[in-house]
């Protein structure tokens, strides 16, 4: 599928817990970019596209705790398949099917709010912020309000994420993601630590015989979640603190009660024991090694330059007459910043 898209994603942990929520006064500058990306890209055109965004989430949050984890993963999916380039977000054409009907993306959420966002965002300050970049800020600020703003201090599916990477670090020079080692593979998969999964996902663990790496009372009480293994009912990914943007998933994998296998296999596996260790320990350690890994995976493919892909009316639809419109917001942007 063509690419609709941004020029440029707007780092989503690139502002990552920035200063005016951290006490770090240079955390959005710290990070490595890719050229043509910049920290202060809406600075000029849309100042207030941040707290627009983060008013709005505080607002649906409040509703559905759950809807978090959903945007979180939107962005996964996102960015793990050609990009981030919010190909996710389209709606199927004459062209061709959309993303959304691929089978690990049928179960994604968030794309209402991703376009309730954008009208806000666009009322505000005309169409110069991409869809994409409201899909990483969205991201970001659900993490952010989903429980580590207590702490002042992602075509697959999130449990299939590590997999990948584990597979493509295997092979890193015939992978787009060979700057990914195993310490971003388990930061990443930390994204678990909030939201739910179908008992289809993970009943295989379960029946006919139970995985010897699950946890025995854990296997039982999913037993009676998820009755028969094509139960259409759902559980928490993370037992201990469900809705909290937290490190209780490693202590989870800890105490082999990690739902998936991809899960466990950070745990059960030698080369990312330790890791897992270090941040079921260290909470700081593991926050810190999550922004890294998301700013690496909100740069994959990013479009960038003039005529690169486009800032849609309708985050669902590619615009019907791709313009200059995007072209005039980069030299605008330009100018004012050198």
């Amino acid at each position: 599928m063509a690419k609709a898209t941004s020029f440029t994603t707007f780092l989503l942990m690139s502002s990552l817990f920035l200063s005016s929520y951290f006490s770090v006064s240079k955390a959005d500058n710290s990070a490595p970019i890719v050229s043509g990306l910049s920290w202060t890209f809406y600075k000029t055109s849309c100042p207030k596209v941040e707290s627009i965004i983060r008013k709005q989430l505080q607002k649906v949050f409040k509703k559905d705790i759950g809807q978090a984890a959903g945007l979180l993963r939107l962005h996964f999916h996102d960015c793990f398949v050609q990009g981030c380039d919010a190909s996710v977000l389209l709606d199927g054409s004459a062209s061709g099917p959309s993303e959304q009907d691929a089978p690990p993306n049928l179960t994604l959420r968030g794309f209402e709010i991703i376009n309730d966002l954008r009208a806000r965002v666009h009322k505000e300050c005309g169409r110069v912020v991409s869809c994409a970049d409201i899909v990483a800020l969205a991201a970001r600020d659900s993490v952010y309000l989903a429980g580590w703003s207590e702490l002042r201090h992602k075509k697959c599916n999130i449990a299939e994420l590590a997999r990948t990477l584990r597979q493509c670090y295997r092979h890193p020079f015939q992978s787009r993601y060979q700057n990914f080692d195993p310490t971003d593979v388990v930061a990443l998969s930390g994204g678990h630590t909030i939201g739910i999964s179908h008992c289809s996902s993970f009943t295989g663990r379960l029946y006919p015989t139970q995985d010897p790496t699950m946890d025995q009372t854990f296997a039982k009480n999913l037993k009676q979640v998820c009755p028969t293994a094509n139960s259409s009912n759902t559980t928490v990914l993370d037992i201990r603190t469900p809705n909290k943007f937290d490190n209780k998933y490693y202590v989870d994998l800890m105490n082999r009660q990690g739902l998936f296998t991809s899960d466990q296999d950070l745990y059960t596996n030698s080369r990312t024991r330790g890791i897992v260790t270090s941040f079921a320990v260290n909470q700081t350690l593991f926050f810190e090694k999550f922004v890294a890994a998301m700013v690496k995976m909100s740069q994959l493919s990013v479009l960038t330059g003039k005529g690169a892909g486009e800032i849609r009316a309708n985050c669902s639809v590619r615009n019907a007459n791709n313009n200059s419109l995007l072209a005039s917001v980069v030299e605008e942007e330009a100018r004012s910043e050198f």
